[in-house]
């Protein structure tokens, strides 16, 4: 029984020291195969005509983020605030930089962070401001058999990926690892 234990160990401690490394890459390969293109194509939809369209948001893109308040304001931009452009604004550029951060690992855990508060307030968005409460096939719920459902059965495994990078960093090949490995000389004491 003991060169069992002790084969297990072995085994499965390389493992975990692999892992240290692979999961946080696999995390962010995943994300790049999966949600890279879902967040550009939606920061697209967002983004105003012309040169300085990333300064002027499209009236779609006050439409996605504050529905409830664009139908207020008769769907005119001209009848909302700074705020609303400041909010608009910046999300929309986050749906750009914040998926790259991740994807090539520079300041992954911040990034993923900021991922986390970006998906909640979508998801927040998605169920009050769009109406999604009203549905439950979008709402979905755990423990259903039924892992389809928009809100919590996908932006569970979203959060549980994101989470990973917060807690692991971003892994080999990162341009984190690549930081920390210049400034590492310079930061130990003499």
């Amino acid at each position: 029984m003991d060169r069992v234990v002790t084969l297990h160990n072995t085994v499965f401690g390389a493992v975990e020291r692999l892992g240290d490394g692979l999961l946080p890459l696999l995390a962010r390969l995943v994300f790049a195969g999966v949600l890279l293109g879902y967040f550009w194509a939606s920061g697209l939809t967002k983004l105003g005509d012309g040169l300085f369209g990333f300064l002027s948001p499209s009236t779609g893109a006050y439409a996605q983020i504050f529905p409830k308040v664009f139908e207020a304001a008769g769907y005119n931009t001209d009848n909302l605030g700074i705020f609303h452009w400041a909010v608009v604004t910046a999300g929309t550029w986050a749906e750009f930089v914040l998926p790259l951060m991740l994807v090539i690992g520079l300041f992954t855990r911040l990034a993923a962070l900021g991922m986390i508060g970006f998906v909640t307030l979508q998801s927040l968005t998605d169920l009050y401001g769009h109406g999604g409460l009203a549905h439950a096939e979008t709402l979905g719920a755990w423990f259903d058999r039924v892992p389809d459902a928009l809100i919590l059965d996908q932006r569970a495994f979203w959060m549980l990926l994101l989470v990973t990078l917060v807690i692991k960093g971003a892994g080999a090949l990162s341009v984190d690892r690549v930081l920390r490995s210049r400034l590492s000389p310079a930061m130990a004491p003499a």
